[in-house]
């Protein structure tokens, strides 16, 4: 097979993390005989500091021609200043925009080999393998936003705005995920309260009479904060609004042990997905050659599954990245006690991965 991977570094520890997947992704093409073209472009601040957009046209370019794309992080306080007109975090949104990803998906899998890395005793999170989908392209993040004076005090607003198809295909892709999974979807939202969420409610109840054969239910967004932590293997699949995703998502990295862990997949109806890690860029680690290249990795191994349909080598990278870890090798992040020789660097761990591949 021939394809086309758009790699964008980004910022901060992205480019050490980036490689480390490309790597691997290298190593896929030698063992299964594809050809993978991986072609570098410049996005977030990186892109800024070389073009004064966030997301250059090259870029987008780029991206929509090709079968995927990997990204690293974006962001560090070179540009944290939020009266920058120009700033990293553009470059991402646009991306997802660009590629019309509404779906975020974040598994969250706790690995028998590393229960003892999660904050949370070893029966709670032994077992945890669920899938949140977070809605990406609505909501609060995209919904009206301004400051006003009123009675000589200033105030600040921002909107959840959703619309009825926004929700109902979002829902949808989670019961199609389900169907492939265990059979079971939770709708998380804020019924009770607002409005917005009415809507999502009733929308997902609609969805889910269509899929008589999935276990289905409701969760307020309160509850399920409360029940990530003391019965997170209950749940299958989650799906939820862009702001509910972003917060719970990162709580339930914590069940993992470390974001360094998760990976995740935005996509769309198409097959060119946006594929990256959950964390953020790290600029206080970067090149430093400690930051956790697993999520990235496995990322790339959700890249092989979902748009190049090559599921077998999705599996490879996944056991190589479990077979290393059942050997004892961590990074910083998830040391936790590991013998001094078992402590190993970014390009190291991705050295690794890549040996066992085809082993």
């Amino acid at each position: 097979m021939r394809a086309r991977i758009a790699v964008l570094p980004g910022d901060g520890i992205g480019p050490e993390i980036v490689a480390q997947a490309c790597k691997v992704l290298e190593r896929v093409g030698e063992v299964f005989g594809h050809d993978f073209e991986l072609v570098t472009g410049l996005v977030g601040g990186a892109a800024i500091d070389a073009t004064g957009s966030a997301l250059p046209e090259e870029t987008q370019a780029l991206c929509t021609g090709s079968d995927a794309v990997l990204l690293g992080a974006v962001g560090g306080p070179k540009w944290d200043d939020p009266r920058l007109p120009v700033r990293p975090e553009q470059g991402l949104l646009g991306l997802r925009k660009l590629l019309d990803v509404f779906a975020n998906l974040r598994p969250v899998r706790v690995s028998p080999y590393l229960l003892h890395a999660s904050p949370l005793r070893p029966e709670i999170v032994s077992g945890v393998d669920l899938v949140v989908v977070r809605e990406l392209t609505g909501g609060i993040y995209f919904g009206r936003r301004g400051r006003y004076n009123e009675n000589g005090q200033e105030h600040a607003f921002d909107t959840e705005d959703y619309s009825r198809r926004e929700i109902e295909r979002v829902v949808r892709f989670a019961c199609e995920l389900a169907k492939q999974r265990r059979k079971h979807v939770s709708s998380v939202d804020k019924a009770n309260v607002l409005e917005s969420s009415r809507l999502w409610r009733e929308v997902a109840t609609s969805v889910f009479s269509q899929y008589p054969e999935l276990e289905s239910e409701h969760v307020l967004v309160d509850a399920c904060a409360m029940f990530l932590i003391r019965r997170p293997s209950s749940f299958d699949v989650l799906v939820m609004s862009n702001m509910f995703g972003d917060i719970l998502t990162d709580e339930a990295s914590m069940i993992a042990g470390s974001m360094g862990m998760l990976p995740s997949a935005s996509l769309g109806e198409g097959r060119v997905g946006l594929y990256e890690p959950i964390h953020g860029s790290a600029p206080k680690y970067a090149g430093q050659d400690v930051a956790n290249p697993l999520a990235t990795i496995l990322s790339a191994a959700m890249l092989l599954r979902y748009s190049l349909r090559l599921v077998q080598e999705a599996e490879a990278v996944e056991s190589a990245v479990e077979a290393v870890l059942r050997e004892g090798y961590r990074t910083r992040d998830i040391y936790s006690g590991a013998p001094e020789e078992e402590r190993v660097g970014t390009e190291r761990m991705g050295t690794l991965v890549a040996e066992r591949i085809g082993a």
